[in-house]
């Protein structure tokens, strides 16, 4: 007998479409260059870093200027991201304030994030909270 329960359980956080990911790079990326990948720069890449990844989301429209998402883009907006919040002014590294709920929604990002897009490094750590 077959039923519902015996369905493959659909993974957290997995992308609709299947997404196809390289190996994570740990290249250094530092915060002059991650600022100027902020989707308005011929010749950059569009990224958002988060907990030290930094993620490529180039060509994706919601990270694009004027759209929603725009306001992570060529940050490290972990704050921001566990408060939920689009407020420019959350968009800062420093998660350390966060409650342990808003930790768990910054985690539960991070493994979106990496489930959608490629790592292509990670941020130099000089000065950097909680990395």
């Amino acid at each position: 007998m077959s039923n519902a329960t015996d369905q493959p359980k659909k993974e957290k956080f997995a992308p609709k479409e299947p997404v196809s990911l390289k190996p994570p790079q740990d290249d250094a990326i530092d915060r002059e260059y991650l600022a100027k990948c902020n989707g308005t720069n011929d010749g950059y890449p569009t990224l958002v870093a988060i907990k030290g990844d930094v993620f490529d989301v180039s060509g994706k429209e919601t990270y694009a200027p004027g759209k929603g998402y725009h306001v992570f883009a060529g940050k490290e907006p972990n704050r921001a991201l566990g408060l939920s919040s689009l407020k420019p002014e959350d968009c800062i590294s420093d998660f350390s304030t966060l409650s342990d709920k808003e930790q768990q929604v910054l985690n539960d990002w991070h493994t979106f994030f990496s489930k959608r897009y490629n790592i292509v490094g990670r941020l130099h750590s000089e000065g950097a909270p909680n990395l």
